[in-house]
């Protein structure tokens, strides 16, 4: 039997689908941008410091040009970089390799040898950001449509579990809901107005308090266990401590292929940790 391929974890993917952190955008002469060493830091974040490689396939001088300055020389050299960026699996096994390069230089230098230094690192440095911006909104992708932060990858077919069929003009229709995958509790607990509800056992049906008014368009369904209703209460207090509540319903959907009332507790802790994590970057 053939060993299962690798494959990214569920926080490594939620992380990836989330929109880019505004504090780590950069603007140089009207473009957005990311530095060099910030895409090196979400590399190590996502995938951790022995998860990924980084290869120079190849780095040639393009142009020498020496101008002189009264009694001074000035410099300005330019550079030709290939890269190879490879990220692996939390196992070591390779994920995917991505190789692109980019062109550096270091205009009007006193020094040839500082000159020949900034071209190189510019343009291997451009080349890796390139490699890099296939892995979607945390490594820019988003900042090529004019700039915006805004995510645009926001969910991925070949992460999806459930088959997903197309309408007639693609649009992607939403994974099934857990109503419609398993038969409901055929003795639920009625709801109850106590504010301390007695400890359940992993079988026992549990009320589940209502959302937000915003986000109540029937009623939702029984869940499991208390431990579900803290990680709800948990995500939404993550939302408004970024002033992402109002975003939170339709950016939940995108993520994980169904409404908040259709969530697991991993999937409400998983995206709280997303909504934390996007404030310390």
């Amino acid at each position: 039997m053939s060993a299962s391929a690798p494959k990214l974890t569920e926080q490594q993917l939620g992380f990836l689908l989330t929109p880019i952190s505004s504090n780590r955008v950069r603007n140089l002469r009207g473009m957005s941008h990311l530095e060099a060493w910030d895409i090196r830091r979400q590399l190590i974040r996502i995938f951790g410091f022995e998860g990924f490689t980084i290869e120079t396939i190849s780095l040639d001088l393009v142009a020498e040009r020496e101008s002189k300055q009264g009694e001074r020389s000035r410099w300005t050299i330019v550079y030709r970089a290939q890269v190879r960026l490879t990220v692996k699996a939390t196992d070591g096994r390779p994920l995917a390799t991505f190789e692109d390069a980019a062109a550096g230089d270091a205009v009007n230098q006193p020094s040839i040898g500082d000159a020949h230094d900034l071209a190189m690192k510019t343009a291997l440095s451009q080349a890796l950001k390139r490699c890099a911006v296939n892995l979607g909104d945390q490594f820019g992708l988003s900042l090529y449509n004019d700039g915006s932060k805004d995510a645009v990858v926001l969910r991925s077919l070949a992460y999806m579990g459930a088959p997903v069929a197309e309408s007639e003009d693609s649009e992607v229709r939403p994974e099934p809901t857990p109503q419609e995958q398993t038969p409901p509790d055929p003795n639920p607990a009625p709801p109850t107005a106590s504010a301390a509800p007695p400890q359940q056992t992993p079988t026992g049906p549990a009320a589940v308090p209502d959302p937000p008014k915003e986000q109540r368009p029937g009623a939702m369904p029984a869940a499991g266990a208390a431990e579900r209703q803290g990680a709800l209460d948990a995500m939404w207090e993550a939302a408004r401590a970024v002033n992402f509540a109002d975003g939170l319903p339709a950016q939940f959907a995108d993520a994980f292929g169904h409404p908040i009332e259709q969530g697991t507790a991993s999937e409400f802790r998983q995206a709280a940790e997303l909504m934390r994590g996007s404030v310390a970057a």
